[in-house]
């Protein structure tokens, strides 16, 4: 458990080695996940969680805090991985409570009846974003100053709630509502680009009336805080443009044989893959 922010980007990029090497050791034990999306989000969670986000994991329901929902609910492992880092669980506790019938409290999309931590259940893509929209709103009719920060995929872009979201956002003037698209240009089947392509999405999404934030690499740390150090102060009241962060990243991150390919959306990691994967990782560590 970590005792107080990290604040260097040096700190945070090792963070992000531990992560990256929990989530493959969890991924390995529970014998199923989306490694692909869930290792190309690791920069931007690992900097919301570790230094960008007013929350306790080990008070998970305290008033004020900001509220983070991971709509691209299928790459909670990273989430729960944060969480056992944080010191909530251990990663014993998380193996035996993964998707059990007697005792199931983690799931491979993230349920908020079972998980404190998690702030709405997800999987069903495309529902993560307009939920955002009413969390911000109530903030703003309760006059609570806090963030909501939603991220989505790039895939999940296709769902056209998403658009019927961002016009609401928009129109409302949500100043206190950052969506972030973890855009690894990979979906399930193959590129986003050639299954429905979601470009430009900078010039869309600005016609529905949001400031974007165009990050270059988002699994570069020093581009992410930049972008994250820019997000507006909460201010529930103001009547101002949401931010839309586009976080271009490389599906698989880290590991050589994961990046870039569409294959390792989903499934699971044998123990000759783990040995290479996390001798990837190790060499992500800064001295």
């Amino acid at each position: 458990m970590i005792e107080k922010k990290l604040t260097t980007i040096p700190e945070l990029e090792n963070k992000c080695a531990d992560i990256r090497s929990n989530l493959l050791n969890f991924i390995y034990r529970i014998g199923m996940g989306h490694l692909g999306g869930e290792l190309s989000m690791v920069e931007m969670a690992v900097a919301l969680y570790y230094k960008y986000l007013n929350y306790d994991v080990m008070n998970p329901c305290k008033e004020g805090r900001d509220r983070f929902i991971l709509s691209k609910g299928h790459c909670s492992e990273t989430l729960y991985t944060i969480f056992s880092d944080l010191g909530a669980y251990t990663q014993d506790y998380m193996v035996e409570n993964f998707e059990c019938l007697n005792n199931y409290k983690f799931g491979m999309h993230s349920n908020r009846k079972k998980c404190d931590q998690i702030e709405v259940s997800a999987g069903s893509l495309g529902h993560g974003l307009p939920v955002s929209v009413g969390y911000a709103m109530g903030a703003r009719f309760r006059n609570e100053n806090y963030r909501v920060i939603c991220m989505i995929g790039d895939g999940e872009f296709n769902e056209g709630t998403n658009w019927e979201a961002l016009m609401s956002a928009g129109h409302y003037q949500l100043n206190n509502l950052v969506c972030i698209l973890d855009k690894n240009q990979l979906q399930m089947t193959g590129k986003t680009c050639d299954i429905m392509n979601i470009d430009p999405v900078d010039d869309k999404v600005r016609a529905f009336g949001w400031n974007v934030i165009d990050v270059e690499d988002g699994n570069d740390m020093s581009q992410v805080c930049a972008a994250l150090d820019q997000l507006p102060e909460r201010d529930c009241q103001k009547h101002a443009k949401p931010t839309f962060i586009i976080s271009n990243t490389i599906k698989g991150k880290g590991v050589s044989f994961m990046e870039g390919n569409h294959k390792w959306h989903g499934g699971g990691i044998g123990e000759a893959d783990l040995a290479i994967a996390l001798a990837d990782v190790s060499k992500m560590r800064k001295v």
